[in-house]
């Protein structure tokens, strides 16, 4: 038996006695990753935003097996936020539509959550209606025309059932019930809720797929809110991927247990834990970006340069040459060659032992 098949369902509890301390813990990560990162101004902030909901992005998809472009991904992010970071490609329809969700949740937490919207996700994730080889029902609940919505791993003939979803004729009822409560301000602390939505919503499973996906989106939207601020500055999703298995696991104990998810919220709330102390790589890569402009102060750039410098600092996919550098630039190979030999006379690349058209270059100063 699943939880929603229990009678009291969907009354969850938990003994808050066994979350004190974790709780704790995790909104004291927050206000201190929060104060750190408004110390940096607007620019630097951006950076940030920008690297975290990359990271978001890739790695919710990655949680459910698919691989996105990082470039194409990163650079959908940019242009929504007003950034120009010299894109070497534009994103594809995918890319753009997990983007588009993934910021409208963020970006307008403050918005009712509605079945329209949910629809607009999913429709966004899933533009061509298709999921990998088979066509699917975008922006819809789904109908269970197929049979039951089930988790299923395992060779063909023998299949494990890691969880079975409420039958289709209950959506409208699940999702009305879930909807109302995510939509009504409550005493609930805002982390809780963010682990109480994400188990909800993927219990119930209301799509043909996609649900993991925007079961962490809806969770990072809760988090905006309790947070009351849209800017991103830690990934839970780049944590799950870590965890994955544990993730997993977590999730398929919950819905075969009992209504007390205590055990679940513990989890989730180690795991958002552990990603807001994580996030301080991405704080590390901030500040080494602000020295690194700070060092460069007394040097005197055109634009193409400070974009370009820019773009390598962000993890710029293999060796930086003068093609590379003329692509990103829009530039002649002439114009890029100087561009760079201005910036190693006064020190901010580095000339690599290549020698002629295979000479690269790396940045002085990280």
């Amino acid at each position: 038996m699943y939880i929603h098949e229990l009678p009291d369902w969907p009354r969850f509890k938990w003994n808050p006695r066994h979350l004190t301390d974790a709780l704790a813990s995790v909104r004291h990560r927050q206000g201190r990753l929060i104060g750190h990162m408004g110390a940096l101004g607007f620019k630097f902030r951006q950076e940030a935003v920008l690297q975290t909901i990359t990271q978001d992005v890739l790695k919710s998809s990655e949680i459910e097996g698919e691989r996105l472009d990082a470039e194409s991904v990163r650079y959908s992010i940019a242009r929504r936020l007003g950034m120009d970071i010299g894109a070497l490609k534009p994103a594809d329809r995918e890319v753009e539509g997990i983007v588009e969700m993934t910021l409208d949740a963020t970006r307008h937490y403050e918005q009712p959550l509605t079945a329209e919207r949910l629809f607009g996700w999913h429709a966004a994730l899933f533009p061509a209606g298709r999921s990998g080889m088979g066509r699917i029902t975008a922006g819809a609940w789904r109908d269970d025309s197929a049979g039951p919505m089930q988790v299923v791993s395992g060779p063909m003939g023998r299949e494990h059932v890691h969880f079975e979803a409420p039958a289709a004729a209950r959506l409208d009822a699940e999702m009305k019930a879930f909807l109302d409560w995510f939509n009504t301000e409550t005493r609930m602390d805002g982390v809780l809720q963010a682990g109480l939505a994400h188990l909800w919503f993927v219990t119930i499973h209301p799509f043909q797929d996609g649900n993991g996906r925007i079961a962490r989106v809806i969770s990072d939207m809760a988090l905006a809110r309790s947070e009351n601020s849209a800017q991103r500055f830690y990934s839970m999703s780049l944590q799950i991927r870590k965890e994955r298995a544990a993730y997993y696991g977590a999730l398929e104990r919950t819905q075969k247990g009992t209504l007390n998810i205590t055990p679940w919220m513990h989890w989730f709330l180690g795991c958002l834990d552990r990603a807001l102390e994580g996030a301080q790589t991405t704080l590390a890569s901030v500040l080494s970006k602000a020295r690194f402009w700070d060092a460069a102060s007394g040097v005197p750039l055109n634009d193409r340069q400070r974009r370009v410098l820019n773009r390598v600092f962000d993890g710029f996919q293999g060796k930086l040459t003068t093609s590379k550098w003329a692509k990103l630039a829009k530039s002649s190979q002439d114009t890029a060659l100087r561009d760079i030999l201005h910036l190693v006379e006064h020190g901010l690349l580095i000339r690599g032992t290549e020698g002629g058209r295979s000479t690269s270059y790396s940045l002085a100063r990280e």
